[in-house]
């Protein structure tokens, strides 16, 4: 996997942005939004094979500038890699705005720990994430990420997280 994820955040934020964002207040107008705290937990691969597992949490921030939430989040795997990030989701509902598709971007900080070799303790983390949304505002999903240094380092491996989420809505 490489950049795919990044791509499809901005492309798809960016369009939705243009399409109905971009009103007398600017396209990146605040607006408030729901905020949310989730915990999700999976497999962590690198080069194509299950090197443990990874326990990872994120905040999702009570407002948008345009389409886009800002996040902040911090993961651990079993072996002490550990990242932690900044960055923006963008979300799309349908299915009668139970379903959702979740589109993330968030640049960090790697420790390595006993963890892989990424090359550079600057890693960008982007993913996506298919869930559904209850009507108490639970959401249940299967993210799917990569990591890597943007190539910011000649050696840019990646690694990937496949994980289950709990979001639960924050006041």
């Amino acid at each position: 996997m490489d950049g795919t994820f990044a791509v499809l955040f901005l492309v798809a934020g960016l369009t939705d942005m243009g399409l109905n964002h971009c009103g007398a207040e600017g396209c990146l107008a605040r607006s408030d939004q729901q905020a949310r705290f989730s915990v999700s937990g999976g497999d962590v691969r690198f080069q194509e094979k299950r090197i443990g597992e990874e326990l990872y949490a994120r905040y999702e921030f009570g407002r948008n500038y345009g389409p886009f939430q800002p996040a902040a989040g911090v993961s651990i795997t079993d072996d002490g890699a550990a990242w932690m990030g900044l960055g923006a989701v963008y979300t799309g509902h349908f299915a009668n705005d139970r379903a959702y598709v979740q589109l993330s971007l968030l640049p960090g900080l790697y420790a390595r720990g006993n963890g892989p070799d990424l090359g550079h303790v600057i890693e960008f983390r982007s993913g996506i994430e298919l869930g559904y949304e209850r009507l108490d505002g639970v959401r249940f999903g299967v993210s799917y990420d990569h990591r890597s240094n943007a190539e910011l380092d000649r050696v840019n491996p990646g690694l990937e997280s496949i994980q289950f989420r709990l979001s639960i809505p924050y006041q």
